[in-house]
């Protein structure tokens, strides 16, 4: 798969999860796990760059006896989600296109 396809995808699915509920990285990895294949290694370059473009907020929360990062939607990444899916319908059409073969028309 393409890499800045996967990145947009994987970003709109962190986005999502958070969307349903505040979270830290290795639950964020565990929720997405079906879907997406993703470290945490990969995952904190996400969250870092989601939140310099102010799609979600950070806070800390002890646990254990250790601060632990949680990670909030914002309204930014709200909005995000809802363009991600605006776009999606675009890739749908050229997908079918693709899958159809071209829109060629078939001889027998």
């Amino acid at each position: 798969m393409d890499a800045q396809l996967k990145r947009g995808l994987t970003e709109a699915c962190v986005l999502s999860v958070l969307d349903r509920e505040d979270s830290y990285g290795y639950k964020i990895v565990k929720d997405l796990s079906e879907v997406v294949e993703l470290s945490e290694s990969t995952l904190y370059p996400i969250l870092k760059r989601l939140e310099a473009s102010d799609c979600l907020s950070v806070y800390t929360v002890e646990h254990n006896g250790r601060l632990r990062k949680y990670y909030r939607i914002t309204k930014t990444g709200r909005l995000r989600i809802e363009e991600f899916l605006r776009d999606w319908e675009s890739v749908l059409k050229v997908y079918t296109f693709i899958k159809e073969g071209g829109g060629r028309n078939e001889q027998v």
